[in-house]
């Protein structure tokens, strides 16, 4: 089976003028053959997240006109944008929405679902995009072409129901509900567009206003997660599906604003995204979704964002299903986040394509094989010949390293710490972590990371264990198959001691036997407090109690004083590996690069020398 949303890398999709044109030209044939005689142009199977999208078509529609002149539009935009100002504009309070701060006001919202109180929960975001939706329409109204879509009457009754949506998202509510980053960074940058449209005096207050909530809502509450601090999305540090939507909206801030804190924000997040995203664009992970990826919404922060930091983020698999537009089931244009494909074509930046070239310490990257590393540096995931592995569990442990009666040795209990080289073809990287087992005795775990980027080399070290220990190696789970990821429960990995992969013994949502039928998603939703959309599953993944594992055996060629473990992921030929101790260290031999484990520095810093071949 293929995984649900990971496919290709967006920055395979074509983003040239004509490109986009051809694509505003397929939304406006849809939308012409849809258009009711009310106006309305909702996708006729759209229940939820509705309360924007005609609003966003008729952007579309607008910028097709700005764009190209097509003489069918102009009645099609004032036709749609009269149906949103009568029809999808509520003044009314939504019986039972919790996050008022002021009611009875009659200020301008838009519904998640258009039904009273049927699912009040999602209104701010809502009115979030219809903001957006609005200060879009603006930007082509006060044109001089933009005359010939609306009246002036029209014109006005949007800029004061734009008004009303941010008053009403920053007086009349809590400011950021559901504590999610994307959704209150596009609250900033609605703000920041409409002031653009406002008189001078009151567009500076509310440019004030939204540069306020921006330091005081949002970076002040950011999260720290890998080195890195982040804005925070729906209570985690990163989502791999609203992670880069945030990116987006903090380019369009800039873009917008000029103001310099979010170019740093942005790189701050965008190299904090090139570190976990493997070579092949796979990426898991998140506190609202684990696999959903999204698209066209994440096109403009990873090509605006990729280019001022150098790296290739447009490797990224997106959901080709949402390439373009937020689509429905039957691949028809929905409405939903269309300023984001507004945006992108208006934005002159294009793709960075080749890898950065600086050192990362989440990350170790070349050629076609890459690890992401979690905040403890332990492996989250292995990629080499095109196979995905995440972290394995034993016994409610998570992780990558040795394990000696149930027992997994990589919390660290003290400061990590990382050394990085590149030597004759080869990337390495020495991770030095201070670990407690059950006897309460500290030991070091030394793992040296090696890839020539084709293969990864793992050896890990450490001070001799008791009982019959193994390195806990990772979970096979997934594979590339074209513009694909497949899953698979298997992997081409040698071991210089004895391998097996295991598969856990128990039944029930807390054992992941790789070889079933189901998704990483599925199972941590599964584990979840809440249900699926609302729930953590990171959280929920944390409650696994054991997983199909890959598990080493130690080498026999090493020190005494040592087990020492040796695994290469990316072929099955078999691996020798020996380790000796001499006067520069610990050496680590096989016959692809010898390795020279130094003592400490005067820092307590590890030192590392690496060099092609065995002599």
């Amino acid at each position: 089976m293929h995984l649900f949303h990971q496919r290709g890398p967006l920055h395979d999709l074509p983003d040239t003028p004509e490109a986009y044109d051809a694509v505003l030209a397929d939304v406006v044939e849809q939308a012409l053959a849809r258009l009711t005689p009310e106006g309305s142009l909702e996708h006729p199977d759209c229940t939820d997240d509705i309360g924007d999208t005609s609003l966003g078509i008729t952007s579309l529609l607008a910028l097709a006109w700005q764009r190209g002149k097509d003489p069918r539009l102009p009645e099609a935009v004032g036709r749609s944008l009269a149906f949103h100002l009568r029809e999808r504009v509520y003044r009314d309070d939504n019986p039972g929405y919790p996050n008022l701060r002021a009611r009875g006001r009659a200020l301008p919202y838009a519904r998640y679902v258009l039904a009273a109180g049927a699912h009040p929960i999602g209104d701010w975001p809502s009115t979030v995009w219809a903001l957006l939706q609005a200060v879009n329409l603006l930007d082509v109204l006060d044109t001089p072409d933009g005359r010939d879509l609306a009246g002036d009457g029209q014109r006005a009754e949007l800029l004061e129901v734009a008004r009303g949506y941010w008053t009403w998202l920053t007086e009349a509510t809590f400011f950021n509900p559901q504590e999610a980053g994307n959704q209150a960074i596009g609250c900033v940058v609605g703000g920041l567009m409409l002031a653009r449209r406002l008189p001078p005096e009151e567009g500076g207050r509310v440019r004030a206003r939204a540069l306020a909530l921006y330091s005081e809502e949002i970076r002040a509450h950011r999260v720290r997660d890998r080195g890195a601090l982040l804005p925070p999305e729906h209570g985690g540090a990163y989502d791999n599906n609203y992670g880069p939507i945030s990116l987006s909206f903090l380019a369009q801030a800039h873009r917008v604003s000029g103001e310099q804190v979010f170019a740093e924000d942005g790189e701050a997040l965008a190299r904090y995204i090139d570190a976990r995203l493997t070579n092949g664009g796979f990426d898991n992970g998140g506190p609202r979704y684990s696999e959903q990826h999204s698209a066209f919404e994440s096109v403009l922060g990873l090509r605006y964002f990729g280019a001022r930091i150098g790296a290739d983020l447009g490797r990224y698999r997106g959901d080709s299903r949402w390439a373009r537009y937020a689509a429905k089931p039957d691949g028809g244009v929905d409405g939903h986040f269309a300023w984001m494909l507004v945006w992108q074509i208006q934005d002159d930046s294009r793709w960075h394509r080749e890898p950065s070239t600086a050192s990362a310490r989440h990350q170790l990257r070349a050629g076609t094989v890459s690890v992401a590393f979690d905040d403890r540096m332990t492996p989250a995931v292995v990629e080499a010949a095109g196979t995905y592995c995440l972290a394995a569990a034993v016994d409610r442990q998570h992780g990558f390293g040795p394990v000696t009666d149930g027992f997994l040795l990589c919390r660290p209990m003290g400061a990590v710490r990382v050394r990085d080289v590149r030597a004759d073809g080869l990337a390495a990287k020495l991770v030095t972590t201070p670990v407690v087992g059950r006897d309460h005795v500290l030991r070091y775990v030394r793992s040296l990371y090696v890839t020539d980027g084709t293969a990864l080399w793992t050896t890990v070290a450490v001070e001799r264990l008791d009982g019959t220990p193994y390195l806990l190696a990772g979970l096979p789970y997934a594979q590339d198959d074209g513009d694909r990821v497949r899953r698979t429960a298997d992997c081409a990995v040698a071991s210089a001691g004895t391998l097996r992969l295991t598969h856990p013994a128990g039944t029930g949502a807390e054992y992941f036997d790789a070889r079933a039928a189901l998704t990483q998603e599925q199972a941590a939703f599964a584990l979840a407090a809440d249900p699926r959309g609302y729930g953590d599953p990171d959280a929920g993944w944390r409650h696994l109690v054991a997983s199909t594992a890959l598990e080493a055996g130690p080498i026999t060629d090493a020190p005494d004083d040592l087990h020492v473990f040796a695994v290469r992921h990316g072929s099955a030929e078999p691996l020798t590996v020996s380790v000796r101790r001499g006067e520069d260290g610990l050496t680590v031999r096989t016959g692809a690069f010898t390795a020279v484990l130094g003592p400490d520095d005067a820092h307590g810093e590890p030192t590392l020398a690496v060099r092609a071949g065995s002599r």
